[in-house]
């Protein structure tokens, strides 16, 4: 495309507070809900079948990693402050 700029694109999902990042846009609520919704629906699935605590915190723990690792990735790559 003829005069595409991707630095022209405004992407401002999240804004930085301290350590973590906060949604200011639609997008950036969503996405955290995903990723709640997602790790709720990973807790009762493991919770259900594990006899104790660190069962279930050895089966949550990639999964919940994994996608707070993704938001993060996400966040601060679309926020307003890099």
């Amino acid at each position: 495309m003829k005069g595409y700029n991707n630095k022209n694109m405004k992407t401002n999902w999240f804004k930085k507070v301290g350590w973590i990042y906060v949604p200011i846009s639609i997008m950036g609520v969503v996405i955290s809900l995903l990723a709640i919704i997602f790790c709720v629906t990973v807790f009762i699935a493991v919770d259900r079948n594990s006899h104790s605590v660190s069962d279930t915190f050895y089966g949550i723990f990639p999964y919940f990693v994994s996608v707070f690792a993704i938001l993060f990735w996400i966040a601060g790559n679309t926020s307003k402050d890099k």
